[in-house]
């Protein structure tokens, strides 16, 4: 307590040295904590934003599609998935998928109303939207007897129906045009919101049977089969996923006959690998982050290194006088590692302080959309390691003032 309380006197005795020395630490600290807040709030974000894509899904892409081809490139080019691929993975998943639901995706221009907008034009069945867990906000959704009469009917999203329709509370029974084909519109889905990953209300749907003879007319040249862009299954239980997995790539390796050693035309993706993939993104962004906060404390820590040395040098006369009246090496070590580390200390309490108020902040600029995550373990973690900082780079002038010869240190002016 006595090393504590000379250590609070010597700093007050040099104000503006100390307050100087503490900065370095209490932005290093503050530094740590915002990055890695920050750092976590995006793993949250992109675990929020897969969570409203639906739960427990499984999508099943072209190889084609997967390798990242343009947006324009024709279906029959990056396609290998067919109509009857869809009837095989339904019969071969029944009992575990509530849902399986193809999709043919393309770009396009929609008009209605003088206005026009180019948007995901999406052909699928009735199953995608209790896949998606997604209900209409107005209307209904597709039926089946929409896929099946080859109706020329239509759901919007909402990003589309309020550019297309301003000034139209209730677009149910308006027509659009596709390609100058009317539709009319029988649904507007609810807000499905938007992220970094796009508009999800940024699309309109129609039955799958029109889109694939009306957008592309794809069909495999061996089967003569409409082709799709992909197929989304809902597995009933999170447990089931990998057994559907497997049983999907059995299946559709079979029907494309696709040998032992050779690579499959297709991909099965599980909404648990997406957010993997994107957290291990997000990890190795926050511990960078992380570390170039880092970079800050050890700025700070050699600021007390030489903040210490000045010390040492400027108390050389009382470091003397203390030996001389009976002060041992660890004594006179004790007392400047005590200075150090109660700097620190102090620079560690304000930064979390700090660092707290500026990951809150990143709240208010991102309006919400990412939410720093402040744990105690951060603020913990970073105290601790200002801490030993302090401790690190007070060592060694620590050290130096203890090896002070007392005859030489009372005659040093």
């Amino acid at each position: 307590m006595e090393n504590v309380q000379q250590a609070f006197e010597t700093l007050a005795a040099n104000r503006l040295r100390a307050a100087l020395t503490l900065l370095g630490i209490l932005i290093g600290v503050a530094a740590v904590i915002a990055m890695v807040a920050i750092g976590r709030g995006v793993q949250n974000y992109i675990q929020a934003q897969f969570a409203a894509i639906g739960t427990n899904l499984i999508f099943v892409i072209p190889r084609g599609a997967a390798g990242g081809g343009p947006p324009s490139a024709a279906l029959r080019d990056i396609s290998s998935l067919t109509m009857r691929d869809v009837r095989a993975v339904e019969e071969a998943t029944r009992g575990r998928a509530t849902a399986v639901v193809p999709v043919v995706q393309r770009f396009g221009p929609v008009q209605g109303q003088g206005h026009e907008v180019v948007t995901v034009i999406l052909g699928t069945t009735p199953g995608y939207a209790p896949a998606r867990n997604w209900t209409p906000m107005l209307g209904t959704f597709l039926e089946e007897s929409h896929v099946l009469n080859r109706s020329r009917v239509i759901v919007l999203g909402l990003t589309p129906t309020r550019r297309l329709f301003p000034e139209t509370p209730n677009p149910i029974g308006q027509t659009v045009r596709i390609n100058g084909i009317p539709f009319r519109v029988i649904g507007v889905m609810s807000d499905k919101g938007g992220s970094a990953f796009g508009d999800y209300n940024d699309l309109v749907f129609i039955p799958i049977t029109v889109a694939q003879e009306m957008l592309d007319d794809a069909r495999d040249p061996r089967t003569g089969e409409p082709l799709v862009n992909g197929i989304m299954l809902r597995v009933a239980r999170a447990e089931e996923t990998e057994a559907v997995v497997r049983r999907i790539t059995e299946v559709l390796r079979e029907r494309h006959r696709i040998r032992f050693q050779d690579e499959d035309d297709f991909v099965v993706l599980t909404q648990f690998e997406l957010v993997s993939i994107f957290s291990q993104i997000s990890s190795v962004l926050t511990i960078f982050l992380g570390a170039l906060g880092a970079i800050s404390l050890l700025v700070g820590g050699i600021g007390i290194m030489n903040i210490m040395l000045v010390s040492v040098t400027e108390r050389t006369r009382e470091i003397g006088l203390r030996k001389a009246v009976g002060a041992r090496p660890r004594d006179i070590m004790l007392q400047f590692l005590t200075e150090a580390t109660v700097i620190t200390l102090l620079g560690g309490a304000l930064g979390a302080a700090l660092g707290t108020a500026l990951a809150s902040s990143i709240d208010v600029l991102s309006q919400g959309a990412v939410r720093a995550a402040v744990g105690p373990d951060i603020v913990l973690l970073a105290v601790g390691v200002s801490a030993a900082v302090g401790l690190f780079f007070g060592l060694y002038p620590a050290w130096r003032a203890a090896r002070l010869d007392p005859i030489v240190a009372l005659r040093y002016e």
